[in-house]
């Protein structure tokens, strides 16, 4: 028995065909006792695979200090406080230094940083340095290009760059222009022209807009100038632009650019933690290069203006101070009033420390509010418990008056 055994497995291994049979009927064997439907996906081309699709699509928040030090980190790290709470750390910060900008974008987006130059660089927000909340951050130098005394003055973050839509630029003299956002869709190492600027001038803001908006500015005075793009016609990169709105005195600049929607609201904020939400149909659109109107009143009580942004009444914004504190409050617990008025109590401030940004956050149904300690009420806040979610706050609204209103 054994020396058959032996002449069959020879057999076997002298005969190639007879070899392939045997393997064939040892693996169907195996295949029928074993054999279960494949659980992996096998593809023969990942060339296509970039590092972008590895890198899971979420909210960020960007912050880039006084100093140049820039950092994200992910959106829900701050939870919604009530508004007037005195909110928690949102970086660690140097001597003298403190949080000049904050914008909130996906991980995905392209971010454009605009400097005083007038230049514009590109980074994905994902390229950016993450960092924990209570870290400072990587130096902007580290991760621009930037010259010699240069520095980045206002950021944008977009996804595409289709044809129609535009860059509408505001400076802080007043002069404002509107190019082509297809003309910054070809990134260059080392950046390029955005806008040709005088010597005493610095981009304040940029925004995209469609060829068909009202455009807002709001000077730190408490001026409010609106228009319609079209009085702005396209033009190239490197063009200076033209005059958007005529400054009071030599002290006054403008803080902020809005791009107006009808069923928008505006909130303005003052350097002693004030402010208000007006509804946008409050002002009037004017021919471009004038004055303006009154938006709140800049005496001692509030301060000049730091910036306006435009929210809806379900979204939130963030308050942040040259201490590097940051209060995320939800925009409905601002009341709704007038222009031309002084406002309520956004932030409770300590001495000494002022109000230098304020940023829109789009809603979220994940958003949870987080209760402060010492989040009682103030600057007449009558009748509101500590913590309670109450519209009744310091408003000395007064009508607006005719008397240097309308430029």
């Amino acid at each position: 028995e054994i020396i058959l055994k032996i002449e069959e497995l020879l057999e076997i291994l002298r005969n190639p065909e007879r070899l392939r049979e045997v393997i064939r009927e040892e693996l169907e064997a195996i295949r029928d006792q074993y054999g279960e439907p494949r659980r992996t996906e096998i593809s023969a081309d990942y060339s296509n695979l970039s590092q972008e699709d590895l890198i899971p699509e979420t909210d960020m928040v960007v912050t880039l200090s006084h100093e140049g030090y820039i950092k994200a980190q992910p959106l829900d790290d701050y939870q919604t406080q009530r508004r007037g709470g005195r909110g928690k750390s949102a970086t660690s910060m140097k001597d003298n230094d403190f949080i000049d900008k904050l914008f909130v974008a996906s991980s995905h987006d392209m971010c454009l940083f605009f400097t005083s130059r007038g230049r514009v660089y590109w980074r994905k927000v994902y390229q950016l340095p993450a960092a924990s909340r209570g870290s400072k951050g990587r130096p902007i130098i580290n991760v621009l290009p930037l010259q010699e005394n240069e520095r980045v003055n206002t950021t944008l973050a977009v996804r595409d760059f289709p044809d129609d839509q535009f860059v509408f630029f505001a400076t802080r003299n007043g002069v404002v222009k509107k190019t082509a956002l297809s003309a910054f869709s070809r990134p260059l190492a080392s950046g390029i022209i955005a806008v040709d600027l005088r010597q005493d001038d610095y981009l304040v803001k940029v925004d995209i807009t469609d060829g068909t908006k009202d455009v807002m500015l709001i000077s730190a005075d408490g001026q409010a100038m609106r228009f319609n793009e079209n009085d702005v016609r396209a033009m190239g990169r490197t063009a200076a632009g033209v005059r958007g709105i005529r400054l009071k005195n030599a002290e006054d600049h403008v803080v902020a650019l809005i791009v107006c929607d009808d069923d928008s609201q505006v909130l303005t904020a003052t350097e002693m933690g004030n402010g208000k939400r007006t509804h946008i149909t409050e002002y009037p659109c004017k021919g471009r290069g004038g004055q303006g109107v009154i938006d709140i009143k800049t005496e001692d009580r509030n301060g000049k203006v730091i910036g306006a942004v435009k929210v809806a009444e379900d979204a939130d914004v963030m308050l942040i101070t040259n201490g590097g504190t940051l209060v995320r409050t939800k925009v409905a617990e601002v009341r709704e009033v007038s222009r031309n008025t002084y406002g309520v109590s956004l932030i409770r401030l300590t001495k000494g420390e002022k109000l230098v940004e304020i940023a829109a956050v789009p809603f979220t149904e994940t958003d949870e509010e987080e209760p402060v300690e010492g989040n009682e009420p103030i600057d007449g806040d009558a009748g509101a418990s500590a913590g309670a979610n109450t519209q009744a706050s310091e408003d000395t609204s007064e009508p607006p008056t005719s008397e240097g209103d309308d430029a």
